[in-house]
Formats: C-alpha cells, structure tokens, sequence
C-alpha cells in the first residue's frame, strides 16, 4: 500500500466480531498510553500476506478463535508513523474468544459500545458499528 507520494504505509487491520446483536472489544494492556482503553482486537499485515489472512491470523494469536473476515468498515484510519487502520466485519467460526494477548474482553451493545473508552483511532467507526448492532438478526 502506498500513498499518493508514493511512500509505502503499513496496514494495520482490526476485527468487528459481532455475534448476538453484541460486538466483542479487547482491552490493551501495552503500551502504557494505550493500557486499559478498549479496541477492536487485530494486528499489523506481514509482508506477503492480504489483509484478510492477516485479521484472520491475528484473531487466532490474540483470542484463540476462527473467523470469517468479511466486508470492510468505512474508511481507513490514519496512525502514527505512518501506518494506516482498516477494520472488517468478523464472523466467528469456532472457539469462544480467550484474552491471549489483552487484559479482559467484552461483549458489548450498541448501547454500551458508546459508553466504551475506546482507543482513539476505533473512534470513527461507532456510528456504523452502533447501526450494525441495532438491525435486527436475519431469521
């Protein structure tokens, strides 16, 4: 991924697992800015892989679980140093989400997930995220 300069970005992505009208958030424990607000669980893209396989590989490492990775969120956050954040819709598959790699997990609703301290670049995303959780479930 570049930008118009021609600059090579890093990708970051992040998982929106939704299961139950509840959206699943992770609490960081590092680094110590970041230590205790609430996020969207995912990770940095490797080299050679997409950033599908990347959430997918990232969610397994950090919850213990499968996943499907769906659609995109709206619009890419911008980070430090140059890096750049997508979340997607998430699908869990198997296995009940464990925090490997954070302090607690939650499942929020749509309620809630406005009442969250959320790290800041998840921020953007409530609004679609609070509207995703209010549609009722296909029957």
């Amino acid at each position: 991924m570049t930008d118009d300069g021609g600059t090579k970005r890093r990708l970051v992505v992040a998982g929106a697992i939704v299961s139950d009208g509840l959206l699943l958030l992770a609490q960081r424990s590092r680094p110590a800015e970041l230590a205790g607000l609430w996020e969207l669980p995912g990770g940095k893209v490797e080299p050679g892989e997409t950033p599908e396989a990347a959430l997918a590989r990232e969610l397994r490492e950090e919850l213990g679980v499968e996943t499907a990775v769906g659609n995109a969120l709206t619009g890419d956050v911008g980070l430090a140093e140059g890096r750049v954040l997508r979340a997607y819709r998430v699908e869990l598959i198997s296995g009940n989400p464990v925090p490997l790699d954070h302090s607690a997990l939650r499942w929020v609703d749509a309620s809630a997930l406005s009442t969250m301290d959320l790290v800041d670049a998840d921020r953007a995303w409530v609004p679609e995220l609070s509207a995703f959780l209010r549609q009722p479930e296909p029957s």
